[in-house]
């Protein structure tokens, strides 16, 4: 199969070719292993190359295939699900040598779609950064510019996508990390609402802000991925009442006449959107308004700078209890060297906080959470930038200590609100800068109406197509 027919599909298209016979899963693999090999290289998206494992597991070819993506290459990001008997890195040299136990429930209902996985994704240290530059794994690339960023924490699986080793990429979600790597690179990507997806067989992450789902070309390869993936497991702290109908069947549908807020502000305070970056935020307004929509410009709710204080004291917490919990399992502590020095100072303040410092945080994010649900009063939508910027340099947040938390707030200024809120969030490529870099552009809905995001995802893909437009490298 030659990489202009490969590219041509998203992974829906890729499973009706095995349907039908016109192409075998072999076939698929040896088209995305061959454009890896093209272009791995270039920007360091796949980490980890498990194709042999893929080509003995090959189960079926033709006609015979079952699930909705039989047959599709695949990729997992190195964080948030496993695969028994390989190391999940987590983006860190403590975890470099230690196989996962058994495989998480995310990949088990991947393998039951049919999905054909023959690889793992780079991702930061413990998810931590917008950007995936790890000492372990090394620094990802963008696709669209070799010298920037893809975002992250799911740079790896958003630069496989955008430079076409994969249609869909498993990723996700604690502050960001599926919508900045998106809109860094040019892709849809929804981060689904708290509990829609089991982090089994963990309990939650990041006190419930991560969400495991993926980055895609189309709007309904994410609503197929996320049909196969929103089945409650056993011992789930929380979930979600199933949706009406499978949400594949919401792409297409009419979403009515929404009633749209929104902003081109940045919601942390101090931070500001590139001049580009607010003009692709009013012009989607006026997209969705000539889409027929009510929209208008509205505020979010909450202390916004209290949650964020209060979301960095449970990722400090988190972090610390991951690292001393791998420590403990192996029976030796951490060693110099094993975790990287920004990691190190954060492994510090989590040790050095206190339980009931961590339970007032958690309350905190709550609260913000019932404030910030009060926008949906007047809206059932609610738009704004996804990011402060296009894509930046590498190295951009690190080159100068002072100034990293400024640069880290300027730059993903929108998207922590909606993790520590719990609801559902999209990005959409609907802009490109003067400089013809994506932007994405940011939708959020109730808690639990992914629904709704579906819909309208479906009439702006339909409306401002952007499938086809995809970086040269």
């Amino acid at each position: 199969m030659r990489f202009d027919e490969y590219r041509a599909h998203d992974a829906v298209g890729l499973a009706a070719l095995v349907a039908t016979g016109e192409v075998t899963v072999g076939e698929l693999l040896d088209a995305a292993a061959a454009r890896m090999a093209e272009v791995n290289p270039k920007i360091n998206a796949v980490t980890r190359d498990m194709t042999d494992i893929a080509r003995a597991q090959l189960p079926f070819s033709g006609p015979s295939a079952s699930g909705p993506l039989a047959g599709v290459p695949y990729l997992l990001k190195d964080l948030g699900s496993h695969w028994g008997g390989i190391p999940t890195t987590f983006g860190s040299r403590l975890f470099a040598d230690a196989p996962a136990a058994a495989d998480s429930s995310m990949t088990r209902l991947y393998r039951t779609a049919g999905l054909n996985i023959f690889g793992k994704t780079n991702t930061p240290e413990f998810g931590i950064w917008p950007v995936t530059e790890s000492d372990l794994l090394g620094a990802c690339r963008n696709p669209w510019n070799l010298s920037l960023t893809p975002g992250g924490s799911s740079g790896g699986a958003a630069a496989a996508v955008s430079a076409g080793i994969v249609p869909a990429a498993h990723a996700t979600d604690g502050g960001g990390s599926i919508r900045i790597p998106a809109a860094c690179c040019g892709l849809f990507g929804l981060k689904p609402s708290r509990g829609r997806v089991s982090f089994a067989p963990a309990g939650e992450g990041w006190a419930g802000a991560s969400i495991p789902h993926a980055v895609t070309r189309s709007v309904r390869d994410s609503a197929v991925l996320l049909d196969a993936t929103c089945a409650p497991q056993a011992g789930d702290p929380y979930f979600l009442a199933p949706p009406e109908r499978p949400y594949a069947q919401e792409v297409g549908r009419d979403p009515g006449k929404l009633r749209i807020g929104f902003t081109d502000k940045a919601l942390t305070l101090g931070a500001a959107l590139d001049p580009e970056v607010a003009e692709a935020v009013r012009d989607a307004a006026r997209l969705c308004e000539s889409l027929g929509h009510l929209v208008e410009p509205a505020e979010l709710p909450g202390d916004h700078a209290a949650m964020q204080a209060a979301a960095r004291t449970i990722l400090w917490a988190s972090v610390a209890a991951s690292i001393d919990a791998e420590c403990e399992r192996r029976g030796r502590p951490l060693a110099d060297g094993e975790i990287e020095s920004a990691t190190h100072g954060i492994y510090r303040r989590g040790k050095a906080t206190s339980g009931p410092e961590y339970v007032r945080a958690v309350q905190v994010v709550h609260a913000y959470g019932r404030a910030a649900a009060q926008v949906f009063e007047r809206c059932d939508v609610f738009l704004l930038a996804t990011l402060g910027r296009p894509a930046i340099p590498l190295g951009h947040l690190f080159e100068d200590p002072k100034l990293t938390v400024e640069r880290l707030f300027g730059f993903m200024p929108n998207t922590q609100a909606f993790n520590n809120s719990g609801q559902p969030a999209m990005t959409v490529p609907l802009a490109w800068s003067s400089g013809g870099l994506p932007i994405g552009i940011q939708f959020v809905a109730p808690m639990g109406d992914e629904s709704t995001l579906f819909r309208l995802a479906g009439q702006l893909e339909a409306t401002r197509p952007w499938f086809d437009r995809v970086p040269s490298l």
